[in-house]
């Protein structure tokens, strides 16, 4: 990126006190969203993604959380910010779209009045101002007869349309970064694929950048522009979608992959059965020495048990942390 990013975030902690010890959710990740792009953050539950994301928003209560690094968005260091300044912040310039509607969205509050809540906190309109301005954005979102559904309540949608009503409250301010954490996890297959292309078009439209969280790699092909993977609270490899899909480095990210059904699988041969990653995620309430994926990784040697690997471009703009991850003779 040649022009600032949007979010740089700089080898970003966080820890958690807990009675059993530290337990570190998140252990010195880096990267950076420019204006306008979509990055995806992939990895199994309990990698943090999820951390990393509440994190950035400063949701996180502190204690027990401690959070160490550097969270710049357009410059500004996030975690230099008083709660009344974070305010300001949330919903406004930066939003979330979280993965269950239903436990999101306030069940005794009227969807136009939700969404208006935003509008009236952060933009000052009326309360006319607001619902007309929430008739509009359920127009955006594709929900027929918006204004019929502005008075209703969340049990009278559909689980598709609840999705869509939180997208509705995140881009009501125009945010410059949209955060998404499993967007489509509770749908099913058809309404997944309307959210999806609801994104697509929406950042088109917008032009806010997302952050995309999620474990779903269908997904992540769909939408993303680069991806990060994580796991054990570390990023293991980042790339451009492309090139991720095209040549993984890192055997986390082939494992993922290899989990992945194909269709017409069977029909060139391939067998039936999925791949699987032996093992279970590490503890993370105990440093871990060497590679944090040693105890998994189908080609782990006796380095990787006593040295961490070293976060190395592999390739152009391909890094990955894996001694034995394959490198091009240019980035050599």
């Amino acid at each position: 990126m040649n022009e600032a990013p949007l979010l740089s975030i700089e080898s970003l902690q966080v820890h958690f006190r807990t009675p059993e010890g530290v337990n570190r959710a998140v252990d010195g990740v880096s990267f950076a969203i420019g204006a306008g792009e979509t990055l995806a953050i992939v990895g199994e539950s309990g990698c943090g993604k999820s951390v990393t994301s509440m994190s950035i928003l400063r949701l996180l209560p502190e204690p027990p959380a401690a959070i160490a690094g550097k969270i710049r968005f357009q410059g500004t260091n996030l975690l230099d910010l008083s709660d009344r300044e974070m305010r300001k912040i949330r919903g406004n310039d930066i939003s979330v779209i979280f993965q269950e509607p239903m436990t999101s969205l306030n069940p005794v509050l009227t969807v136009g009045r939700q969404i208006g809540e935003t509008l009236r906190l952060h933009q000052g309109l009326s309360r006319a101002q607001a619902e007309e301005r929430a008739v509009e954005m359920l127009t955006l979102v594709g929900i027929p007869e918006p204004k019929r559904r502005v008075r209703e309540y969340p049990h009278q949608l559909s689980g598709g349309m609840r999705q869509r009503v939180m997208i509705a409250i995140a881009l009501a301010c125009s945010p410059k970064l949209l955060i998404a954490d499993e967007p489509t996890t509770a749908l099913d297959v058809t309404i997944q694929a309307q959210i999806l292309d609801l994104m697509r078009d929406l950042k088109r439209r917008v032009g806010a950048a997302i952050m995309l969280i999620t474990h779903d790699l269908g997904v992540v092909a769909e939408v993303a522009d680069r991806v990060v993977v994580m796991y054990a609270g570390r990023k293991v490899e980042e790339a451009s979608v492309v090139d991720l899909f095209r040549n993984p480095r890192h055997p986390y990210t082939r494992g993922l992959m290899g989990a992945v059904p194909r269709l017409g699988a069977a029909e060139h041969g391939e067998t039936g059965r999925l791949a699987e990653i032996p093992g279970m995620v590490p503890s993370l309430k105990s440093r871990i020495e060497g590679c944090v994926f040693a105890g998994r990784c189908p080609q782990v040697a006796e380095i990787c048990r006593k040295a961490a690997p070293a976060l190395e471009e592999k390739g152009p703009s391909h890094l990955a942390a894996c001694h034995f991850a394959p490198k091009d003779a240019l980035a050599a």
